[in-house]
């Protein structure tokens, strides 16, 4: 961390406290354990000085209002931070997810300008039809309907004017206070927030870059193009810009609108089988999911079929996360708690000194009562919780992998049980489990990916062994798992080479 950031974080908390003070958040850090107990008492007597009349006694709706006054930086940092219910709670999490990201959109002519600028031609040269009005104005862009030249219906999103420089200040802002937190809680560390920040800096970059956007929508359209029941809606490569995505209009109803859909005559079980089966399948079979998945970005087209739009949050895991996640669904949907321990044992997520035993029957206590039952019976974020807990007994480092997708399920949960809440999503996940198992897990599967382990280590290993030999002066030593990953995916090739000639 650079001293002029650390400066400039520092000049920058009284504001950023007296917001936090007013709202009440202070007085809910205040209770926070991990917190030192003179950080905790700092927080408790501010609170009583500052903490306005009409402060929120909800902790997640305190923070949401404090977040809003601080400006859009800060409302995007709280939709990320949404996605660390281990951090700041499985309420909290919940509030923020739902932190509405809407601003006063900028003047038309502004638009106009912007629209000349990154087309190099007047705007009549590529649009019949520009609506001044935005139809939608959030903290990073602002979208306006029009019709091209050729009349097809789209969508002009544009970047908001200085939204750039403003959120690289505040993204240096959270590097720096997270570096601040670790310093003067350690307990903290285990929570991994300089990494946190890390994630959240790469999604913000993505979001300030609509062709990166753009060749996100580009790909999930790509992975899902022979999928039934969903349409990701096509984008003007050739036209959009840095500073401005052209995208297809899309005609629908929100998928939260459970009303307009069944006046609408849709068919609410299929559409809530179509959102799991592709949920499904981003997550699995191809590692790539749209990780923005609130009900403003999801519609239902005329014939039924799922639209998600704003491609500027995507997730992705590693073959070997997804196989981990599989496995642990599979284990859980059997009910075979000592597998579930185990894997998190041979993931290396819990020490030596833990007892499997015990971390199975905890596991148990929590997911054996929700095992089977609807969605309108069964809290996520309750569940969560309970999860958490055990987390923090048993001292399970999180994985910021893992972040985005702890997020959308969180969104998910929500749009599903306003959708169907009599849907058993457990029965809707399993023959989808089985079959990525049957056809994706397999041995040979996991073979194919272990040789490209191989081959991608051996273009490493020089490297490695230059550092293992000259290590650098306050070097930590180097991680084990470049040679366990040799060794395991060695034994998974020769195993599925005796496999495949038995």
């Amino acid at each position: 961390m650079r001293p002029l950031s650390l400066l400039l974080a520092l000049l920058r908390l009284p504001p950023i406290a007296w917001h936090l003070g007013r709202a009440g958040v202070l007085g809910h850090l205040a209770v926070v354990p991990l917190l030192p107990a003179w950080l905790r008492q700092l927080c408790h007597v501010l609170d009583k000085i500052i903490r306005s009349g009409p402060a929120t006694a909800d902790a997640g709706g305190a923070l949401a209002h404090a977040l809003v006054r601080l400006g859009p930086g800060f409302i995007k940092f709280g939709q990320a931070l949404s996605t660390r219910a281990d951090l700041i709670g499985p309420d909290m999490s919940h509030a923020l997810a739902q932190l509405q990201d809407r601003l006063p959109p900028f003047p038309a002519a502004v638009a106009r300008r912007l629209v000349a600028s990154q087309s190099g031609n007047a705007l009549e040269e590529r649009f019949a039809r520009f609506d001044d009005e935005a139809v939608a104005a959030a903290s990073i862009a602002q979208v306006h309907r029009a019709t091209l030249c050729d009349g097809r219906e789209v969508a002009v999103k544009l970047l908001r004017p200085g939204i750039e420089k403003r959120m690289r200040a505040d993204t240096d802002l959270f590097d720096s206070l997270a570096h601040i937190l670790e310093w003067v809680a350690p307990g903290l560390r285990r929570l991994k927030l300089v990494e946190a920040v890390a994630q959240f800096r790469e999604i913000s970059e993505t979001e300030l870059d609509f062709r990166l956007e753009a060749a996100a929508g580009g790909r999930l359209a790509d992975n899902l193009a022979h999928d039934h029941g969903i349409y990701v809606p096509w984008i003007d490569l050739e036209h959009s810009t840095k500073q401005m995505l052209i995208i297809e209009w899309v005609d629908g109803i929100r998928i939260d609108d459970v009303d307009g859909l069944m006046n609408a005559g849709h068919d609410i079980a299929k559409v809530t089988e179509f959102a799991a089966s592709s949920f499904f399948n981003q997550v699995f079979r191809d590692g790539y999911f749209h990780a923005d998945m609130h009900p403003g970005n999801i519609f239902i087209r005329k014939d039924g079929v799922l639209v998600p739009i704003d491609f500027g949050i995507m997730g992705y895991l590693e073959f070997g996360d997804r196989l981990f996640l599989a496995q642990l669904l599979s284990a859980m949907l059997e009910r075979d708690y000592d597998e579930v321990a185990l894997l998190h044992k041979n993931a290396g997520m819990l020490k030596n000194n833990v007892s499997v035993h015990q971390f199975s029957q905890a596991i148990r206590a929590v997911a054996d009562p929700v095992m089977g039952k609807a969605l309108g019976e069964v809290s996520l974020a309750t569940v969560l919780g309970q999860i958490l807990q055990i987390s923090t007994r048993f001292e399970i480092e999180v994985q910021p992998e893992f972040n985005l997708l702890q997020k959308t399920m969180m969104m998910a949960e929500g749009v599903a049980r306003q959708l169907n809440p009599k849907a058993d999503m457990w029965q809707l996940a399993k023959p989808l489990a089985e079959d990525w198992m049957a056809q994706e897990a397999s041995l040979t599967k996991q073979a194919e990916q272990a040789v490209k382990a191989i081959f991608a280590l051996t273009t490493r290993l020089p490297a490695l062994l230059d550092t293992l030999e000259y290590p650098q002066p306050g070097t930590p030593p180097p991680s084990p798992w470049p040679l366990r990953l040799a060794v395991i995916a060695i034994g998974l090739a020769i195993a599925s080479f005796f496999t495949h000639f038995h």
